[in-house]
């Protein structure tokens, strides 16, 4: 059995149309009925209903599905990892990055100078944005990889879990609380509050935390971004809750103070998710699979982290 047939069939079912099928893999939509009734024909089972409109599985064809969407996944991945190894010399390009503006330029700085220096003929253009327009870069195909928090399944995208970033307190130092090893939820009562905007992932997560601890703050500013909410706490303007990676600068300054916070529930962790993304049935070129190998698979220094080298970027606002 060829894996592009099982790649066929995986695309028929994720546009719910043969002919939407066919043409992702530039073929007639003939041939893409006849591959899936070969597959029905070696089965012994029918794996799409082609009574309904849009097409549907059958129970027989999810299980199916189920397994070949994961197993041709896996094999282009492979396929774009093999071929990068095979022509490592000849990694030129530039690597178009979209990322959130709170991923922090001294993070990925690190790993733009790591990739730059093992591959002196490439190059990664990083661009901060706000979340929607990571996934709109990525998915028009404008950026090769988008970096974002909270992720949620996209057909068209492969999501790939990246790291779980804790979520800290962060003070003035002359706050009452600079001083402590760490403040309980509920001492957050009452307090001022520096936050995100409503409509950011990452402040509905605080929000739902704070509410499953009844915990009622008095939210001064919002900001869409990292950087003016840790400005807005270093006047002080209030108190705030942030990733804990994204604080490291200030903290060895001593300009801004973080806290764990402690829940008197030890399953309930606040922590900020980020995935990396980028388009399924695109093979990533050799400098893309090399950065996102790299990203994946290495962790920066201590010394790399605080690197204040922007790389090559293209100047943008938001979160």
């Amino acid at each position: 059995m060829q894996l592009e047939t099982l790649k066929i069939f995986c695309d028929v079912v994720r546009w719910s149309s043969f002919s939407r099928g066919a043409a992702e893999n530039g073929i007639s939509q003939s041939s893409a009925s006849q591959a899936v009734q070969q597959l029905e024909g070696r089965l012994g089972v029918k794996l799409i209903d082609r009574s309904k409109r849009p097409l549907v599985l059958t129970p027989q064809g999810k299980v199916y599905h189920d397994g070949c969407k994961e197993l041709v996944e896996r094999y282009l991945e492979l396929e774009a990892r093999v071929k990068a190894v095979a022509e490592e010399d000849t990694v030129v390009g530039t690597v178009v990055v979209s990322a959130i503006y709170s991923v922090g330029l001294h993070d990925m700085s690190g790993y733009v100078k790591r990739f730059e220096e093992r591959y002196p003929g490439a190059s990664v253009r990083l661009e901060y944005l706000h979340p929607r327009r990571v996934l709109e870069r990525v998915t028009s195909g404008e950026a090769e990889l988008g970096i974002l928090s909270y992720p949620r399944k996209w057909p068209d995208l492969n999501v790939i879990t990246w790291r779980e970033e804790p979520m800290v307190l962060v003070v003035h130092p002359s706050h009452r609380f600079a001083a402590r090893e760490s403040v309980s939820v509920a001492e957050l009562s009452g307090e001022p509050f520096v936050g995100f905007d409503a409509d950011l992932s990452i402040r509905r997560a605080i929000d739902r935390f704070l509410r499953h601890h009844d915990v009622q703050i008095d939210v001064a500013l919002e900001f869409d971004n990292i950087e003016n909410i840790k400005r807005a706490v270093e006047i002080p303007s209030g108190i705030a809750i942030l990733p804990q990676p994204s604080l490291l600068q200030e903290v060895r300054a001593g300009t801004l103070v973080a806290i764990p916070i402690e829940s008197p529930d030890p399953a309930i962790r606040l922590t900020r998710p980020l995935a990396i993304i980028h388009r399924r049935h695109d093979n990533l070129d050799r400098a893309g699979a090399r950065f996102l190998e790299l990203l994946t698979s290495e962790e920066l220094t201590s010394e790399e982290t605080l690197s204040t080298r922007p790389g090559k970027q293209l100047a943008s606002s938001s979160t």
